[in-house]
């Protein structure tokens, strides 16, 4: 069994924060792929369901960001889920928005459901680095996250949790790359190929140089 994490805060207040990117994530995958409905348990809100032959349970704390470990250790415990098999979505201000990486073990670089995760289960599980942009001063960073996304990051947020949700799947068997490529197809899709490139204009005729010499001398030379 895979579990997957989604990061943020409970309550309504909260629900469209840049903190709470996690949480979409998850509400995104639950409503495309068929998982059963919210219930709770292990501090948190899970939800139950299947990729193919992999069993998953997606789990979003409700023990606010900076105690998610004891949810997510909680579930891990019951379910008897080694670290390598937890897969944790959260905001990264290290990363433009719209942008999203990969990332196994290291450290938590300050956030604090990273911090709170390290300390109840050590450091070597996956994360989900998805990108929310960064205010400009570490002084307001913390207003920043939590605070709602512009109206104008709509359009990529929503084609980002869209294509997280594509490439799910792909991510649980142990495909990262391909994970990246659907969220990549549904954020920067490729050029149609019915779209006719527009033809090369020709490059123009050379100028013939100027013709310097006497009329005398162009007589001389029709006759050589």
């Amino acid at each position: 069994m895979k579990l997957i994490v989604g990061l943020g805060n409970p309550g309504s207040q909260y629900a469209g924060h840049r903190h709470n990117i996690g949480f979409m994530a998850l509400d995104r995958i639950a409503a495309d792929h068929g998982f059963g409905p919210w219930r709770a348990k292990f501090n948190g809100e899970v939800s139950e369901g299947r990729f193919g032959s992999e069993k998953a349970l997606l789990l979003k704390p409700t023990t606010f960001m900076n105690d998610s470990g004891r949810s997510v250790q909680a579930a891990c415990a019951f379910h008897k889920i080694a670290p390598a098999d937890v897969i944790v979505f959260h905001d990264e201000i290290d990363l433009a928005p719209g942008k999203v990486r990969l990332k196994t073990g290291g450290g938590h670089a300050g956030h604090n459901g990273l911090r709170s995760i390290h300390a109840h289960l050590g450091p070597d599980y996956d994360r989900v680095r998805l990108g929310v942009g960064h205010p400009g001063h570490k002084d307001r960073v913390p207003g920043y996250v939590l605070h709602d996304f512009s109206k104008a990051d709509q359009d990529w947020l929503d084609d980002e949790l869209r294509g997280i949700s594509d490439g799910i799947a792909e991510l649980v068997t142990g495909h990262g790359d391909k994970f990246l490529n659907a969220i990549a197809l549904r954020t920067a899709p490729a050029r149609s190929s019915t779209t006719k490139p527009e033809k090369p204009k020709p490059a123009p005729a050379d100028t013939p140089p100027l013709d310097t010499r006497s009329a005398m001398e162009r007589l001389k030379d029709r006759f050589r």
